[in-house]
């Protein structure tokens, strides 16, 4: 391996102009693409062969007309006044009359004439239990009233201070045409605003979040910056930004590119773009350094170091990106439609990563060469350095010296880090997840305060007769409305729609707490118990549907799959990690370590966003689940992530050790040489993924956070105190392998031990292997 990525490293040095040439064309092709055929993001979460998706699917085959995406707007009266009063509720007809002239937008009274049946149209929000299918429905109480007539869809609150309009779309919102969300609340605001009447979007009505906002951009500038101290020049840390640059542009264009072909969830883009940033910027990060080296230290011109580099640091690269890809692509096994385009998207991404590291920058160098260091560097490296004040070598000095202490607390810290993880809720937040001041966090308070908690969640329950192609009798309807509307923790309930054969109905179920909140989750399990019940009695079988639903749903089954794609992922990279190292132990620390750290990962961010602990440091005023996709989301990614450490960190040590130290003295030096360079990817990767904690969506931000937080313990608890701890607890023995696996184990020479010594042999160079036992290798210095 090492050989082989030597001479793609030489080659790409020589020919520059050819390689980014290729590089260009293709990213220049990507841009065409996207201006011919421009990306449409979505924001579904359907999680197939869950209860929820396929109620949805149900009724949008047999009851198309009320299975489209569901809308709302809160609007709020100026102070003193009543938004039923004569003076604006003419102002509210006339909003609701110009939002049902949208194209997209269902209007329930064209709808029940063309079906002339009565029950067909999206309901009012009651207040009480209506009347039944059949008869000429009164207006619950509530109900806006205009010229004495019931304006269709708007409820106003006891106060008159609020008023909820619910709309249908006839599609699902993600699908809606472009700007159709900004036309529908336009036109709601155009008579309200001349009235003092302010209108606040429901938290469905949210538009895709921003994916790179000043959060993100602050990020890169850490990160840069990071680049700058490490490599010691801006040229130098220039290309790990540009190549990391050009890695993203390329894996996301290329999603973009084909989102005709599947539907590109806009979590999916912004997973993408923060793992490729990341370790675009470190793999590359990772080459530069070791060039540096070779050159100030072995005193190589700037194209052998970076052929060597390549070959040594590159094949480190090339694995550690294996891992990434392997804990990615491993969500296949999940099956769900969402989390496999976002594992796809951004294993393509990393992987793009780590062919921009080994191609585009080495012909990057190439157009460099020796101004790679600065003369300042090399006057530097020239002079007497005093390595004893190292203070990589002063950290793992005491490390090793104090190893038993070290393991016992990192493992405590960790586990007083993982504690809060036995209270962890699943679910998706909800608008009140949002900061105070968002439109979305002010619509949900307003509905919460003037209906209650569960209008802005309302549960769709969908009935149908237990024999097919039978109609539901109207006694048995009502007798099961009336049923739901008595069950414990239901506010109300009401039909919402009827199909024209009369065997499905759906009712709207409001509860009485939020979203998010257990009794609702304990109230879906119930009604789908009752399923059972109702079909003996009533002829009557249920499914609930509806956001909350999918989110309690979506929760159930990721739980439930998460013990098998673990399994898969730490099966499938121990395998990985036994051909790089060559080690029993090795990978098996490696994998124990990072358990460690993505329990502590889950449960500080339980603490943070469910329990509150410090949440308004990161724009939150407010406590929520977390989110149902952060376990699966996190453990893949950090999982690879940790790895990338891993390697670099412990093929160092490994390095030391081929090259002829023993015991603790391969874990200083190895440790001495990486931990720099590792310290400074940990921070950029931080910087990174903590950009997108300052995301206005929370689920972006609890990504976010997640994935920092992760990095911090993985990197500084995990791999810079316990591993080389763990290493100078075993010593030599560390890499001890049977002599019948070591037989069937292929040499990958990772290390590049085969590669120095064919280039010594042919070109009497400079050895490139450790000094002596007791000595350390001089870093690059910055400069």
């Amino acid at each position: 391996m090492s050989t082989l990525l030597y001479r793609v490293g030489r080659w790409t040095y020589r020919h520059p102009f050819r390689v980014i040439g290729v590089w260009a064309a293709l990213l220049v092709a990507l841009v065409g693409a996207l201006v011919l055929n421009p990306p449409k993001l979505s924001t579904e979460f359907r999680i197939d062969g869950t209860p929820a998706q396929e109620v949805i699917d149900e009724l949008a085959r047999e009851l198309p007309e009320v299975s489209g995406g569901q809308g709302s707007l809160v609007f709020q009266a100026p102070a003193g006044d009543r938004l039923d009063s004569e003076l604006l509720g003419p102002v509210l007809a006339e909003a609701v009359q110009g939002v049902y002239s949208v194209e997209e937008v269902v209007d329930p009274a064209d709808l029940m004439q063309s079906q002339q049946q009565p029950g067909a149209a999206p309901a009012t929000p009651p207040r009480s239990t209506p009347e039944t299918p059949g008869n000429a429905p009164s207006a619950p109480p509530g109900t806006l009233v205009v010229g004495g007539q019931p304006v269709l869809g708007v409820t106003v609150s006891e106060d008159g201070r609020v008023a909820l309009f619910q709309f249908q779309f006839d599609d699902q919102i993600f699908e809606l045409p472009q700007g159709t969300v900004a036309d529908t609340v336009a036109a709601a605001e155009a008579p309200a605003e001349e009235a003092g009447v302010a209108v606040l979007p429901g938290a469905t009505l949210q538009e895709i979040p921003e994916i790179i906002g000043v959060g993100e951009i602050v990020g890169l500038a850490v990160a840069a910056l990071v680049l700058v101290v490490t490599l010691g020049s801006v040229v130098a840390a220039g290309l790990p930004l540009l190549t990391a640059l050009a890695g993203v542009g390329a894996g996301i264009g290329g999603a973009f590119a084909l989102a005709h072909l599947f539907e590109l969830n806009s979590l999916s883009v912004v997973l993408a773009l923060m793992l490729g940033l990341a370790v675009g910027i470190d793999y590359a990060l990772f080459i530069v350094n070791r060039q540096r080296w070779l050159i100030l230290t072995r005193g190589l011109d700037a194209g052998e170091a970076t052929g060597r580099a390549v070959g040594t640091a590159g094949s480190a690269v090339f694995f550690a990106g294996t891992t990434v890809v392997i804990a990615l692509t491993a969500l296949l096994v999940v099956g769900i439609s969402l989390l496999t385009v976002m594992a796809l998207i951004a294993a393509a991404t990393v992987a793009i990563a780590v062919l921009v590291a080994l191609t585009l920058l080495p012909a990057l160098l190439g157009l460099v060469k020796e101004r790679i260091c600065s003369p300042r560097a090399r006057a530097r490296q020239a002079g007497h350095r005093d390595r004893s004040r190292n203070p990589a070598r002063r950290w793992v000095g005491l490390v090793v010296r104090y190893r038993w202490a070290a393991v016992v607390l990192v493992t405590a810290v960790a586990a007083l880090l993982a504690l809060p993880l036995s209270s962890m809720r699943l679910g998706m937040p909800s608008a009140e997840s949002y900061g105070s001041g968002t439109p979305q966090r002010e619509g949900y308070d307003l509905v919460a305060e003037g209906f209650g908690e569960g209008f802005n969640g309302p549960l769709v329950v969908a009935a149908r007769t237990a024999e097919p192609g039978t109609p539901i009798e109207p006694p048995a309807l009502q007798e099961l409305v009336a049923d739901l509307s008595a069950l414990d923790g239901v506010q109300s309930a009401m039909p919402a729609g009827l199909s024209q054969d009369g065997t499905i109905a759906v009712l709207q179920v409001v509860p009485t707490t939020g979203p998010t909140d257990e009794a609702t989750e304990d109230l879906v399990a119930e009604i789908r118990d009752r399923s059972a019940q109702y079909g003996d009695d009533l002829g009557i079988t249920l499914g609930v549907t509806g956001l909350t639903a999918i989110g309690i749903d979506m929760s159930q089954r990721l739980s439930e799959v998460l013990p098998i794609y673990l399994a898969v992922v730490l099966g499938l990279s121990l395998i990985v990690l036994l051909l790089v190292f060559r080690s029993i132990l090795v990978p098996v620390k490696a994998t124990l370590g990072f358990l460690l750290s993505i329990l502590a990962t889950f449960g500080a961010t339980t603490a943070v966003f469910q329990w509150g602990w410090l949440n308004q440091v990161f724009g939150l005023d407010s406590t929520t689940v977390v989110m149902s996709v952060i376990p699966i989301i996190a453990t893949g990614v950090l999982y690879g992530l940790a790895m990338d450490y891993q390697i670099f960190l412990v093929s160092s040590i490994r390095e030391s050790h081929v090259h002829g130290h023993h015991g603790t003295d391969s874990v200083t030096d190895g440790f001495t040489q990486a931990s720099r360079v590792v310290v400074a990817a940990a921070i950029i990767m931080t910087a990174v993924f903590g950009g997108f904690i300052f995301n206005a969506d929370p689920m972006v931000k609890q990504v976010g956070f997640a994935l920092a937080v992760g990095i911090l313990i993985d990197a500084f608890l995990i791999r810079l105190t316990l591993v080389p701890a763990v290493m100078a607890m075993f010593g030599d023995r560390a890499w001890w392998l049977p002599a019948w696996l070591d037989r069937l184990l292929p040499d990958l020479d990772v290390e590049g031990d085969k590669l120095v010594q064919r280039l010594n042999g042919e070109h009497g160079d400079v050895p490139e292997a450790a000094e002596p036992p007791g000595r350390e290798p001089a870093s690059a210095p910055a400069g």
